[in-house]
């Protein structure tokens, strides 16, 4: 059981607090953005077996609806992190995915093409404004020793999310040929169920404190640490602007966050978005497609708790390093054998999840702990943002690139991108494991 914070008599730092049931269900609850972003994305790839030959969609336009939330995403990750910053986290905390809800529903009246793309678009609009808030929320919260496992865990969410889409996809897409509606409209469900559980989370006693109003924050400090529990406060930046992120030292994190970032969603968003077709190229098609799809993604969620647990102990610089050149070997192998036995292609694919966990864990880890409060969530926001516009021009360059080049110019090209991820985290990867909120951010 917990220990009951009130329990304790001598001064303590929030960030050396006990772990609390409180972290744990928000953790839960703050997850659900980032399991909705990997539903959704998912998701397309089983619609669009319908929807293309319905519609008659070429190559370009298959690439757009498959990069439409993408590019949402990106729009909303930079506002969201603006807002959160200038106006709180608890604001947005919910309204951004009431959004996705009603959205999400109206999916399932859509008759064409720029419609659907409109819809997916504001989608991830909602999607990407969560992130810097339900990130920064979480990492503000919690102690220095949990930090970075329990933020990863968001990236956890995703993978389980992308990994539910397969399984209900295949399952709701069954029903007829009209099965991608149901299929789409779905992610109002786990949505919902988001909202419902963020219902009465508390504003964060950083914020409030970089405000100026500490008689809020302490009181939210005493009533989930207890009455000796101490915030200590990162040297402050004006909250909101973006004038701070281009100072010497955080543009070099900005830099490199966006960069590994990039390096690390470019390929994995082509896989999901165009999952059963890469693999159908590779000889498996149909039904088979899909739940290798599925499996490579639940591979990939085994990934993500194995790294979660190696994150303190080997520390998030050889984490990153290491996923990327084994997972980017793989991704070369994949593109120089494309016509290998389908057990080789399997093994390939399930290496690669295996390995690129690390990489993904850290993405929203490193960015929460390089910047101080005041402008964590819009240097988290700008970061996601910059990362999803080479997500979106990869992902909308898988079925171009496949029609034109191939499936092995097409995985070298994933690879190259991979290795270009391991040369900067070689480069550039600090260490910030064991450091409190403020030391991490301090430049």
């Amino acid at each position: 059981m917990d220990q009951p914070p009130h329990a304790r008599t001598e001064a303590f730092l929030v960030d050396d607090a006990p772990l609390l049931r409180f972290h744990k269900r928000l953790a839960l609850h703050a997850g659900g953005g980032p399991f909705l972003d990997g539903y959704v994305l998912s998701i397309i790839g089983i619609a669009m077996v319908q929807i293309t030959p319905q519609w008659g969609l070429n190559s370009a336009q298959q690439g757009l609806i498959a990069a439409s939330a993408t590019i949402g995403i990106f729009l909303g990750s930079f506002l969201g992190g603006r807002l959160t910053d200038r106006f709180g986290r608890w604001r947005l905390y919910t309204f951004d995915l009431i959004a996705v809800v009603v959205f999400s529903v109206a999916q399932f009246w859509v008759d064409g093409f720029w419609w659907l793309f409109l819809l997916r678009v504001l989608i991830g609009v909602a999607i990407g404004a969560d992130y810097p808030v339900a990130a920064s929320l979480l990492t503000e919260f919690t102690p220095k020793k949990y930090r970075g496992p329990f933020i990863g865990s968001l990236t956890v969410m995703w993978f389980l999310g992308a990994a539910s889409a397969y399984v209900v996809g295949d399952l709701v897409s069954g029903v007829g040929d009209q099965g991608w509606r149901w299929v789409l409209a779905s992610a109002a469900v786990p949505a919902a169920l988001t909202v419902l559980a963020r219902t009465g989370t508390p504003e964060s006693p950083r914020w409030l404190a970089g405000k100026g109003r500490v008689a809020e924050a302490s009181a939210i400090i005493t009533k989930i640490f207890g009455p000796h529990a101490t915030l200590e406060i990162e040297s402050g930046s004006s909250a909101g602007a973006i004038g701070p992120l281009w100072k010497s030292g955080y543009l070099g994190r900005i830099v490199f966050v966006t960069t590994f970032w990039t390096a690390s969603v470019v390929p994995l968003f082509a896989v999901y978005a165009f999952g059963p077709r890469i693999l159908a190229g590779l000889g498996l098609d149909g039904r088979v497609a899909n739940m290798g799809s599925a499996v490579v993604t639940i591979l990939l969620l085994v990934s993500c708790v194995i790294a979660l647990t190696a994150i303190n102990k080997l520390g998030r610089r050889t984490l990153l390093i290491h996923s990327f050149a084994w997972s980017g070997l793989t991704l070369l192998l994949l593109g120089l054998f494309p016509g290998s036995p389908v057990p080789v292609i399997l093994c390939l694919f399930a290496t690669y999840a295996i390995f690129t966990g690390g990489a993904q864990v850290l993405q929203l880890v490193y960015p929460n702990e390089l910047f101080p409060t005041e402008i964590r969530g819009s240097a988290v926001g700008l970061a996601s943002s910059l990362s999803r516009v080479g997500g979106a021009v990869g992902t909308y360059m898988v079925p171009i690139a496949l029609d034109r080049w191939g499936i092995g110019p097409t995985m070298l090209g994933a690879a190259a991108i991979a290795l270009i991820g391991l040369a900067v985290s070689a480069a550039w990867a600090p260490e910030t494991r064991g450091k409190s909120l403020a030391d991490s951010a301090r430049i």
